[in-house]
């Protein structure tokens, strides 16, 4: 069984489609994760324990998606010194997912949270990829590849494209 290095929390299960892109980049890379719901308003000292606990869990990196109001990306970087990947949700009690973005990317000075676009979850899952492949060559290598393929993508892309 692999190491669980990334926690991937949201602070409903409804936000559970959004978060899962996060888990199928990592399945990509072959990081290990947990997906759980750990909200900061339902259950603060849950979000407390969970981020607490963290680091000496293994994780390395906590991935938070949190509609509306969406404290729990930023209360979770105020308890644990791991890095936090933000991802707003646009959810149903959201304001286009605008209140959402505002609210996590907004953080005071000295706790500092990565956010990623609006349901952006898959960007938030290749963060926590690039991120430990500062120090990791088969990391940087897999990324390396994956741009390769997206650049390939565009080079196909272009060779459909009627001639004006």
């Amino acid at each position: 069984m692999k190491q669980v290095e990334v926690g991937i929390i949201m602070g409903s299960s409804s936000d559970a489609p959004i978060m899962r892109q996060a888990i199928e980049v990592l399945k990509k890379f072959d990081i290990g994760y947990e997906f759980s719901v750990v909200s900061a308003h339902r259950s603060p000292q849950r979000m407390f324990d969970y981020a607490a606990s963290a680091e000496g869990r293994g994780l390395k990196i906590i991935i938070a998606g949190a509609g509306g109001a969406a404290h729990l990306p930023g209360m979770v970087a105020a308890i644990t010194t791991l890095p936090v990947v933000g991802v707003p949700i646009k959810s149903s009690n959201s304001l286009d997912g605008w209140d959402s973005l505002l609210s996590i990317v907004q953080m005071p000075g000295d706790i500092p949270v990565a956010t990623v676009g609006v349901n952006g979850a898959k960007n938030a899952g290749l963060l926590a990829v690039q991120i430990p492949a500062t120090h990791n060559a088969e990391l940087r290598a897999q990324l390396a590849q994956m741009k390769k393929e997206n650049n390939d993508k565009v080079t196909k892309m272009n060779e459909t494209l009627e001639q004006f």
